[in-house]
């Protein structure tokens, strides 16, 4: 049993980077989607896709290299947990790394960016930390 599916869909993708998989498999949900969606706009990951099985899902994320097969991404942290939420304001919302990377905010408008709930003008729930 996992406490935080969140957290260990970060573990997982963080291995699965450091060992220059082409892709990883997460036990599926509509908000590891969401957190998915976010990392392919802001051009994290390659891609995802969310494959049925006889249970939950499984969300498959493919990773994203450069030309010289460095890794994209090169970390992600959990912010919020489930012991304790953090919650932010859209003008308490700070650039991460000096604007070269994005904070995950699950707002009242849906999962996104900081840079995009910046604009929106919302605030929510910090999940994380993506550079």
């Amino acid at each position: 049993m996992i406490t935080d599916p969140i957290s260990d869909m970060f573990v997982r993708i963080r291995n699965a980077n450091a060992k220059l998989h082409e892709k990883v498999d997460i036990p599926s949900s509509k908000v590891k989607t969401e957190i998915a969606r976010v990392l392919k706009e802001e051009g994290y990951i390659a891609n995802y896709k969310h494959i049925e099985d006889q249970k939950q899902g499984v969300l498959r994320v493919y990773l994203k290299y450069d030309v010289n097969g460095k890794a994209v991404l090169q970390g992600i942290k959990r912010s919020s947990k489930p012991s304790l939420r953090i919650f932010k304001r859209a003008e308490e919302l700070k650039n991460v790394l000096g604007s070269f990377g994005v904070a995950i905010i699950s707002t009242s408008k849906g999962m996104m960016s900081s840079k995009k709930a910046k604009q929106a003008g919302v605030g929510g729930e910090v999940i994380g930390y993506v550079w």
